[in-house]
């Protein structure tokens, strides 16, 4: 039996576990962690920098991978593409913004930037996640975002690091408009992509709280707070399992550094009506490059994008 399979076993288990018992969702969990150990905060201690480390992040180059995208949306499948791409900036801690000079007051992060392209039908999605998660590997993220656009509109939402979590949300949906609330501070699915390209074994495993990436929460128009889940770690996969939201996330990644990722699996329920089922969205690598993307925007510069198969 395969680690995939093994956890979806788990997945399912859980799920209906849940269904039998809708009179506690608490009593739905297991009742001991997956893992021995459970984890609901960062370390205290900084993440520590090794040679390696060092000459692959911060070569002044970003790391750039492509991923052949199958997205479910409205209960089918979409064919894609998906972009993970990882640079180190300097940040500022108050304004949370890219910092435009060095300063020893500034912030290094690992920034991501999530895109996902497919067409639903005769009209397109585009969405964009950016999580800029210090490498000190000792807090949560400072700031994430998160746009989708497609020919209904486009939505919007930022999340700060500060006091709490701020959040500003914008929508054309009505039932969504604008909003301007805090959260109390907690693990965010968004943060642990990154987190786990500076040491898997740092990640959160066993029964904890976590706010679903805000991707998720956009297609699925649901509440932006922590949700209860359970997370475990293989030699390759990370996988996280929330069992109210009948959604799982599983990772896999290359378990020696620098522990890129090879690709991803989502299964939720999707769709409305005669449509929704229960589907997986897959993410499978293409290829991974390392480049100052920022400097080659010249026209002779389009044939990288052959090599990262995003032409076709």
């Amino acid at each position: 039996m395969n680690k995939i399979t093994l956890a979806f076993i788990i997945f399912f288990g859980i799920i209906i576990s849940c269904k039998e018992n809708q009179t506690s969702k608490d009593q739905a969990l297991l009742t001991e962690p997956i893992s021995e150990v459970s984890k609901t905060l960062p370390k205290t201690t900084a993440f520590e920098q090794s040679q390696d480390f060092k000459e692959y992040w911060y070569a002044g180059e970003a790391e750039i991978s492509s991923y052949q995208l199958n997205q479910a949306r409205y209960g089918q499948m979409r064919d894609g593409k998906a972009v993970l791409v990882f640079v180190t900036e300097d940040f500022l801690p108050e304004q949370q913004v890219k910092a435009d000079r060095y300063s020893k007051s500034n912030t290094p992060v690992l920034k991501l930037n999530a895109t996902k392209k497919f067409n639903t039908g005769v009209y397109p999605y585009s969405i964009m996640q950016s999580t800029f998660y210090p490498v000190s590997n000792n807090k949560h993220a400072i700031k994430v975002s998160c746009s989708v656009q497609e020919w209904c509109g486009h939505v919007y939402s930022q999340l700060n690091n500060k006091d709490q979590f701020e959040i500003n949300s914008y929508s054309y949906f009505e039932s969504e408009g604008d909003q301007d609330f805090k959260l109390d501070k907690g693990i965010l699915e968004n943060e642990l992509w990154t987190q786990l390209r500076l040491d898997p074994k740092s990640l959160p495993i066993g029964n904890i709280e976590v706010i679903p990436s805000m991707e998720y929460i956009r297609l699925k128009h649901i509440e932006l707070k922590a949700y209860k889940a359970q997370a475990v770690i293989s030699e390759d996969i990370y996988m996280i399992i929330y069992p109210e939201l009948g959604r799982t996330l599983s990772i896999n990644f290359n378990p020696e550094f620098p522990y890129d990722i090879l690709g991803w699996e989502e299964t939720f329920e999707d769709g409305y009506g005669a449509r929704k089922k229960l589907l997986t969205t897959k993410a499978t690598k293409l290829k991974t490059i390392k480049s100052p993307y920022w400097g080659k925007n010249s026209n002779a510069d389009e044939k990288l994008r052959e090599t990262l198969h995003l032409n076709k």
